[in-house]
């Protein structure tokens, strides 16, 4: 069972629900920190970290002996990665390469006429992989000035174990990581507040679980603020709302000091719980309509 959490927009309380979700199953649960432009989770799992993996993505050297200047390699990079600069009588023409634009999809290389290219490795970050108590915790890390987080999280995915219920803490927003992310989850818990922007951003990432055909559920947060229009647009949708999260002083200040809800508050242990379960009949449910 592998459970996404996921939101339209940044300070929601996906990581809470996410970190909440993980604790209150605790045994048999794997825990992924897909957010890898910037990873918090660990700050309240404070897990053990046993081992790092660097990531990499294949990228384009150019050998001038053998390279014509064709200028094949830039016409097939959609991405515009790879200029040519043409010979001429003042110079004598050259490839230019820009890595950050470089999706490593190694059309280039494999295009090229005379062999001129090989792919070499570039690393873009890494793989902390670790435990915190009975919970599996792994998190990826994009090195500072890179922009290609998706390849970081299809790396972190392969740690996913057979037999476990995974946990993704997706990143914030609808864009590729956070399709990325989504790829290949039985359910999705959307973490939304009822605020404008709230529902602004929630209707938007309803449309992608939509695309992706990814069956969801929706949590509200900070459920006793802001207005009616969020729940009115949950019953017109018929979307599933999970769980309610009352705002509290308390809960906010043993989050600012890095502590969970349910260490904090162990009767939210059942609530979360309660989550889980009722995740997985919407799951199942799901499953069978499909049939």
């Amino acid at each position: 069972m592998i459970i996404s959490v996921a939101s339209g927009k940044g300070g929601t309380g996906k990581t809470t629900v996410a970190v909440n979700l993980a604790l209150s199953l605790g045994k048999g649960v794997q825990f992924l920190d897909c957010d890898v432009e910037e990873p918090n989770a660990d700050i309240f799992l404070k897990p053990d970290i046993r081992s790092t993996r660097k990531v990499f993505i294949p990228v384009p050297e150019v050998d001038d002996s053998k390279c014509v200047l064709c200028g094949k390699c830039a016409k097939v990079c959609v991405y515009k990665a790879l200029a040519v600069i043409p010979s001429s009588e003042q110079n004598k023409g050259k490839v230019l390469f820009f890595p950050n634009l470089c999706h490593g999809c190694g059309s280039c290389s494999y295009f090229c006429p005379t062999g001129a290219i090989k792919e070499v490795e570039r690393e873009i970050g890494v793989l902390e992989i670790g435990t915190s108590g009975p919970i599996e915790f792994a998190n990826g890390r994009l090195n500072i000035g890179e922009a290609m987080a998706p390849p970081v999280i299809r790396e972190l995915k392969k740690l996913i174990g057979t037999g476990k219920t995974v946990i993704i803490d997706a990143p914030p927003g609808t864009s590729c990581p956070v399709v990325e992310s989504l790829k290949g989850s039985d359910l999705c818990i959307l973490v939304t507040e009822p605020t404008p922007f709230g529902l602004n951003d929630l209707i938007l990432a309803v449309e992608v679980l939509r695309k992706l055909d990814i069956p969801f559920g929706v949590v509200i947060n900070r459920s006793d603020l802001g207005d009616k229009r969020t729940n009115e647009y949950c019953a017109a949708q018929d979307i599933p709302v999970l769980m309610r999260i009352p705002f509290s002083k308390e809960i906010a200040s043993a989050y600012s000091k890095g502590s969970s809800i349910v260490e904090a508050f162990p009767e939210y242990m059942e609530k979360f719980t309660r989550l889980f379960e009722s995740a997985l009949e919407l799951a199942e449910r799901s499953a069978k309509d499909k049939k």
